[in-house]
């Protein structure tokens, strides 16, 4: 039996055009173009569809990120291995838009808006789920952990994001042999 009433959430080809739009705004204007009316008339997306759904700059960039999850690599059981994998992938995304061109529209909303601050969070956390990842399926403690992702993946991010040059990828690959010597024989 069908229940009456508008369904819970909006059709999958309504949310992928509103999220869609809503990346190349974001990338082409930053956050303070994704508001309900602006999405309303760049998709032709009913506005109170919009308005339900994605009341406000922070709920389009939440949405963002819960349908940009990265994808899972399992750990090969070469730590080493694994990690200047993941090194590459990041100075890949780093590079490339839209995950680089996110971050600095992400930090950016962020100066104006703290509660943003969080999503940033989220997303670099995401971006750095994989190295803890393999940290941990090499047995390597929590704090260890921290520290080596710390290590390897700051400098790529302030490279990338506050200098505006390529991520040291060399440097970052030289910084996985270091720290692993470390970690592994601490």
């Amino acid at each position: 039996m069908t229940r009456p009433g508008r369904p819970a959430g909006p059709t999958d080809d309504t949310t992928t055009t509103v999220l869609t739009a809503a990346l190349e705004l974001l990338l082409t204007e930053g956050a303070a173009a994704l508001t309900p009316q602006r999405l309303h008339t760049v998709t032709g997306v009913s506005r109170s569809t919009v308005y339900r759904h994605w009341p406000t700059p922070y709920a389009v960039l939440a949405a963002l990120i819960d349908v940009a999850p990265l994808p899972s690599q399992e750990p090969t059981g070469d730590v080493a291995a694994d990690l200047h994998r993941e090194v590459d992938l990041l100075c890949n995304r780093l590079r490339d838009k839209p995950v680089g061109g996110f971050l600095q529209a992400l930090i950016a909303a962020a100066s104006i808006d703290p509660a943003t601050a969080e999503l940033r969070r989220r997303y670099v956390a995401d971006l750095l789920a994989p190295f803890h990842h393999a940290l941990r399926a090499a047995g390597i403690g929590r704090r260890d952990r921290e520290d080596a992702v710390a290590a390897i993946a700051a400098p790529l991010l302030v490279d990338a994001l506050l200098l505006d040059r390529p991520a040291g990828r060399t440097r970052a690959h030289r910084t996985v042999d270091e720290v692993l010597a470390r970690v592994v024989r601490a």
